[in-house]
């Protein structure tokens, strides 16, 4: 199938590594042009795609990035907001500043991405925006201030499917559950592979985590004319995962 990606525009967010990296190879694979933004310029030289470092918490930083993204593309007609994370422990661990930090670099970033994406989406025609959110954003699980931050990005998605949806822009977000991938469940497995091996046979139908090809090729449909009729939604990349379960390994 062609997705139709060719000469497509696209900037991601958190890019430089992980579900984001994924995303941007896979939209490459398709013909599309990338650029990605993150805080460490080794990653993001290493990227292999126009790497542009920028503090996401920082809304003049992101914008700066997500406008030169654009200008140095010929335009935009993608955004990927992916960067996220957590501050602070549980509810009783952690501070009103721990829960500020956990949206910022979650909800406020993706809402600030797309915000000064819209100019550019208008100019190219139409355009199309991902939020990374996760299983935990519709799934409780830990922790307290990650999974609501999650949650919001969600309802968040679903809110500017509607308002953006009249300016022709789609929005949606894209929720992964446990993901095998380096530097995370990979390396559980190899540093704890009985533990590893009951999570994955316990927690997911088929008995594997989900992988990172599997996101991504998710994330490329979405953004492609194919799911033009997607929109204001969330899809879970999960292989039917039953809960979050990071919380009782770690």
């Amino acid at each position: 199938m062609d997705l139709g990606l060719t000469g497509k525009r696209a900037f991601i967010t958190g890019g430089s590594g992980g579900i984001g990296l994924a995303i941007a190879q896979a939209l490459a694979a398709e013909g599309a042009q990338v650029a990605v933004c993150g805080r460490s310029e080794e990653r993001l030289a290493a990227s292999g795609f126009l790497g542009l470092r920028a503090d996401v918490t920082d809304p003049a930083e992101l914008g700066a990035a997500v406008d030169e993204a654009a200008q140095r593309l010929g335009g935009l007609d993608l955004l990927v907001a992916n960067a996220g994370g957590a501050f602070g422990g549980g509810l009783t661990d952690s501070t009103p500043e721990d829960w500020l930090q956990t949206y910022a670099i979650n909800v406020l970033h993706a809402a600030h991405a797309i915000r000064v994406a819209v100019p550019h989406f208008e100019r190219a025609g139409a355009g199309a925006a991902l939020v990374i959110s996760s299983i935990t954003g519709w799934k409780p699980g830990p922790k307290s201030s990650y999974a609501s931050a999650k949650a919001a990005e969600i309802h968040l998605a679903a809110t500017l499917g509607q308002e953006l949806g009249p300016r022709g822009i789609r929005v949606n977000a894209l929720s992964p559950g446990s993901v095998h991938a380096p530097g995370g469940w990979a390396e559980f497995e190899k540093t704890h592979p009985e533990r590893f091996a009951a999570f994955a046979r316990e927690d997911f139908p088929r008995g594997r985590l989900v992988e990172l090809r599997e996101v991504a090729d998710t994330a490329c449909f979405l953004l492609s004319e194919r799911a033009s009729g997607i929109n204001g939604t969330n899809i879970c990349v999960d292989a039917a995962q039953d809960h979050p379960s990071a919380g009782r390994l770690f």
